[in-house]
C-alpha cells in the first residue's frame, strides 16, 4: 500500500465522533428492546465508519463470546457463532483486554475462520474490548473487504463507542444476569478461601463490599463547555477532600502514610491524566464518561506490565477515578454512612490509601482485596493501623455484603459465612491471642536472658518511621536492620540529599541512645523505583539490584551515604551494604564512603562519633571469602531469606519450590554454624535479620548454633523473648550436636520434640 492510498483511507475512515455519539445517544434513549437497539447501533457504526462489517460479541457464562448483532455478516450466524476467550482474533482481544487493528487479518496467527458468518472476503479488521467495571463484557469489531490501515484516531473512537455498548450490556437487557445461577446459589454456603497474606493479624466482622463504581446514566454530552465546567468543579471538590484527609488529626503521627497521601495528592493533579479527560470531553463525552474512558484505556495499556510500582500506581489511579466520579455525581463516599456495622471487614477489587482512610478506623477490622501487594500504598497504611490484609483473587464473586467473615492474615485464609463451631473456635483463638499478647507485653520489659543465663540481643527490623515507637515499647536493644528503600519507593523522584538527611536524623532522634544499623538502598528485583528502569530481566532476583545498582550509579550511593553522615553529626553511625557477592564490591563501597567522609570534613561538618561498616551475608560466594572479608568489616548480618533461596537454588516466592527446602535443614544449619565459628575467631559481631530470627522455633535453633543477636519485626519480639527465657542453651547445644550430619530433609520435627520435652515455649 503506497502513501497516497493510506492518506485516502485515513481521510474517509475518520468519522465525525461528535455527530456519531449524538446519534448513538438518540438510539440509547429510544424505545425497543436491548437487542433492537444493539442492532441499530452496529448498523449506525458501519455507516458512519464506512465499514463493510460491524459486529458485536457479548460475553456469556463460561467465558464464551457470542455474536449478538452484526451489519455485514450473515444474520443467521447471530446467537449461533460462539468463540471461547482466547479463540480467534475476537477471543484474543477479550483475553488480553486490548485493541487490535490488522491490515491483513487472515494472516494473523490467531485468525479463526467461521464459515457460517460469511466473513471469508474480508481482509482488514479492527476490534476493541467492551469494558465495564474493569472486566471484559464483549468485543466490538469492524471489518473491510479491501486492505485498510486503521488510524489510531479511529481505534480511539471505537473504544469510546464500546463504552456506550458496555452500558447496554451491563443493564441486563442483552444477557440475564442470573444465567450463571441455574444450579442454585452456591455462594450462600460456608466457604474457606486461600490467598496471599499482605499484612498479618486476625479479625472477625461483617462484609462491607467496596464497589465505588458509579453508574453512568448519560454517556454523550449535549454541551461541551458545561461538561468541562463540571469536571473543574469536581476536581476542586476532590482536591479539597484529599486535603482534609491530610489535615486530619488521625494522620498526625502516621509518618510515611502521610507521605503516601501527599504523593497521592500530586498524582491527582497529574497534567497528563487531566488533559486526556478533557480531550475525551471535547470528543463529545460527558465528564463521567470521559473519566471512565481514560481509566479503561489506562488499564488496557498497563495490564500487561508486571513492575510492582507501576501496578500499585494503577491501584491509586483506580481510587482517584472512583473518587472523581463520586464528586461528579454529587455523592458522598460509600464509607460515609451510619448503616455500616460496628465490626466491618472491607472487601474490594482494589483499594487506594485514601479510600481505606475514608472508613471509620474504630469499626474497620480487616481488609480483603483481589489486587494488591505487601508494598502497595494501602498495605503500608493498613500496617500502620494494625489491620490485617489478605489478597484473594475471586473475593467479590465469593463474598456478599453482610456475610460474616473471619480474616486470618497470619495464614492467608478467609472463612466466609463460617459455621457456629468455627466462629466459636476462632473467638477462642482471638481470646488466646489477646492473652498471649498480654503475656508478651509483660515479657518485653524483662531481660533477654535464657534460663541458664545466656544473654541474647533482641533487635528490630524497621523500614518506616511508624515502626520506631515499637523500639521502646518492645524492649528491643536497637534496630538491627533499617530498610532505607521504602521512602524511596513511595516517591515519584529520587529524594534530595537534604530530604534524606532529615529522614535519617529523625530516625536517630527517635531511637535515642539505642543503636541503628542502616542498610543502604536495596532495590531491584521485586522492588523497582519508578524513576529507575533496569529493563526486563529473566531472573530479577539474580539481576541488577542492591549494591550492584549503587556501584554502577555511584552518584546515588554517594548521595545516600552523604545524607547518613550528615544526619549522624556527632552520633554513632552503622552502615551495612546489601547483597555483597565478593570482597571487591565491599572495598568499592567503602571507598565511596571514605570519599564522602573526607568531603564532610572538608566542608566543616561534624562527622559521626564512630563509624561502623558491615556487610549482609546473602550471596553464598561471600562465604568462601570470609578470611578476606572479616578483617575489613566491623560486623556482618545474615539475610536468611535470600541466602536460603540461593543456597538451595529455589525461588522462595514460587509455591512449587517453597516446600523444597527448609531453613532448619542440616545443610543450612551446618553453613550457619561455620559462619558463627569464623566470626567468633575473628572477633566480628554477627547477627541475623531474616525471617528465621522472628520465628520462635527457628530462633531457638539459631541460638543453639551460637547466634547471640537476633533482629526481627516488632510483633515477633514477644514470642521470641518468651521462648528464649524458657530455654536452656547448654541442653540444646548438646542435643543439636548429633543432628548436623543427619540426612533428614529438615530438623524441624526433632527441634519441636526437644522444645516440647524441655518446656520451651514456642
Amino acid at each position: 500500500m503506497d502513501t497516497t492510498e493510506r492518506e485516502t483511507i485515513a481521510a474517509y475512515e475518520g468519522p465525525d465522533s461528535r455527530r456519531l455519539l449524538a446519534r448513538l445517544r438518540d438510539v440509547m434513549a429510544g424505545g425497543g428492546s436491548g437487542q433492537d437497539r444493539l442492532n441499530e447501533i452496529v448498523g449506525l457504526i458501519a455507516v458512519e465508519m464506512r465499514a463493510d462489517v460491524c459486529s458485536c460479541y457479548v460475553m456469556r457464562a463460561g467465558e464464551v463470546l457470542e455474536l449478538f448483532a452484526t451489519q455485514g455478516l450473515n444474520q443467521s450466524a447471530v446467537h449461533k457463532t460462539r468463540l471461547r476467550v482466547g479463540e480467534g482474533i475476537v477471543g484474543d482481544i477479550a483475553a488480553h483486554a486490548r485493541a487490535m487493528a490488522l491490515e491483513d487479518a487472515p494472516s494473523h496467527p490467531s485468525f479463526a475462520y467461521r464459515p457460517e458468518t460469511g466473513e471469508d472476503p474480508f481482509q482488514s479488521m479492527a476490534g476493541v474490548p467492551i469494558l465495564r467495571g474493569g472486566k471484559v463484557r464483549g468485543v466490538l469489531v469492524l471489518q473491510h473487504k479491501e486492505r485498510r490501515h486503521y488510524a489510531e484516531e479511529l481505534v480511539e473512537t471505537l473504544q469510546t463507542i464500546a463504552m456506550v455498548v458496555a452500558e447496554l450490556v451491563a443493564a441486563g437487557e442483552l444477557v440475564n444476569a442470573q444465567e450463571i445461577s441455574n444450579q442454585g446459589d452456591p455462594v450462600l454456603l460456608p466457604a474457606r478461601l486461600s490467598g496471599v497474606a499482605l499484612n498479618p493479624g486476625l479479625a472477625m466482622g461483617l462484609a462491607v463490599v467496596h464497589r465505588p463504581q458509579v453508574t453512568i446514566r448519560q454517556m454523550i454530552a449535549e454541551d461541551e463547555g458545561k461538561e468541562q465546567e463540571r469536571l473543574s468543579e469536581a476536581l476542586t471538590a476532590m482536591h479539597s477532600a484529599i486535603d482534609d484527609l491530610l489535615a486530619a488529626a488521625a494522620l498526625a503521627g502516621l509518618g510515611e502514610p502521610r507521605d503516601i497521601l501527599e504523593t497521592y495528592r500530586m498524582f491527582a493533579e497529574d497534567r497528563g491524566w487531566l488533559s486526556r479527560i478533557r480531550e475525551a470531553i471535547r470528543m463529545g463525552l460527558t465528564a463521567e464518561a470521559a473519566v471512565q474512558q481514560v481509566q479503561n484505556d489506562t488499564r488496557v495499556r498497563m495490564s500487561h506490565l508486571t513492575d510492582p510500582y507501576i501496578r500499585e500506581r494503577l491501584l491509586d489511579l483506580d481510587d482517584l477515578t472512583n473518587r472523581l466520579l463520586l464528586h461528579l455525581a454529587g455523592k458522598k463516599s460509600e464509607a460515609d454512612g451510619a448503616t455500616l456495622p460496628d465490626d466491618l471487614v472491607l472487601v474490594a477489587r482494589s483499594l487506594g490509601p485514601a479510600e481505606l482512610l475514608d472508613y471509620d478506623q474504630r469499626r474497620l477490622r480487616g481488609v480483603i482485596v483481589e489486587e494488591g501487594s505487601p508494598s502497595s500504598h494501602v498495605c503500608i497504611v493498613a500496617r500502620a493501623l494494625d489491620i490485617p490484609v489478605v489478597q484473594v483473587s475471586d473475593a467479590l464473586n465469593r463474598i456478599e455484603a453482610g456475610d460474616p467473615l473471619i480474616v486470618d492474615g497470619d495464614h492467608a485464609t478467609i472463612f466466609v459465612r463460617p459455621a457456629e463451631d468455627i466462629q466459636d473456635a476462632f473467638t477462642q483463638s482471638m481470646d488466646l491471642r489477646a492473652r498471649r499478647e498480654e503475656m508478651y507485653t509483660q515479657t518485653r520489659s524483662l531481660p533477654s536472658v535464657t534460663r541458664d543465663g545466656v544473654p541474647i540481643s533482641i533487635q528490630l527490623n524497621c523500614g518506616l518511621l511508624i515502626d520506631l515507637p515499637h523500639l521502646h515499647a518492645s524492649g528491643a536493644e536497637g534496630i538491627g536492620l533499617y530498610r532505607t528503600e521504602i521512602p524511596f519507593m513511595v516517591r515519584s523522584t529520587y529524594p534530595e540529599v537534604d530530604v534524606q538527611t532529615d529522614l535519617y536524623a529523625r530516625i536517630m532522634d527517635e531511637a535515642g541512645e539505642k543503636p541503628v544499623i542502616f542498610r543502604t538502598l536495596d532495590v531491584g528485583g521485586d522492588k523497582m523505583l519508578p524513576y529507575m528502569s533496569s529493563g526486563e530481566e529473566e531472573n530479577p532476583s539474580l539481576g541488577w539490584r542492591a549494591i550492584r545498582i549503587g556501584l554502577d550509579h555511584p552518584s546515588l550511593l554517594r548521595q545516600q551515604l552523604r545524607a547518613l553522615l550528615c544526619a549522624a553529626a556527632g552520633r554513632p553511625l552503622s552502615v551495612m551494604f546489601p547483597m555483597v557477592a565478593e570482597v571487591a564490591e565491599l572495598e568499592a563501597a567503602r571507598n565511596i564512603l571514605n570519599l564522602e567522609l573526607e568531603r564532610l570534613v572538608e566542608h566543616g561538618r561534624e562527622p559521626p562519633s564512630t563509624l561502623r561498616v558491615g556487610a549482609m551475608i546473602e550471596v553464598p560466594s561471600l562465604l568462601f571469602q570470609l578470611p578476606a572479608l572479616l578483617p575489613r568489616v566491623d560486623f556482618v548480618s545474615v539475610g536468611s531469606n535470600d541466602l536460603t533461596q540461593y543456597v538451595f537454588a529455589a525461588d522462595r516466592g514460587n509455591p512449587r519450590t517453597a516446600s523444597r527446602y527448609d531453613p532448619l535443614s542440616p545443610p543450612m544449619m551446618c553453613l550457619l554454624r561455620r559462619l558463627v565459628e569464623a566470626c567468633s575467631e575473628a572477633g566480628v559481631s554477627l547477627s541475623i535479620c531474616g525471617e528465621m530470627a522472628g520465628r520462635p522455633l527457628d530462633a531457638m535453633a539459631l541460638i543453639g548454633i551460637g547466634f547471640r543477636s537476633l533482629s526481627m519485626a516488632p510483633p515477633s519480639v514477644g514470642p521470641v523473648k518468651t521462648m528464649l527465657r524458657s530455654l536452656d542453651v547448654a541442653a540444646l547445644r548438646q542435643y543439636m550436636q548429633g543432628l548436623f550430619q543427619r540426612p533428614d530433609h529438615s530438623l524441624r520435627p526433632k527441634l519441636k520434640a526437644f522444645a516440647k520435652d524441655h518446656g520451651v515455649l514456642i
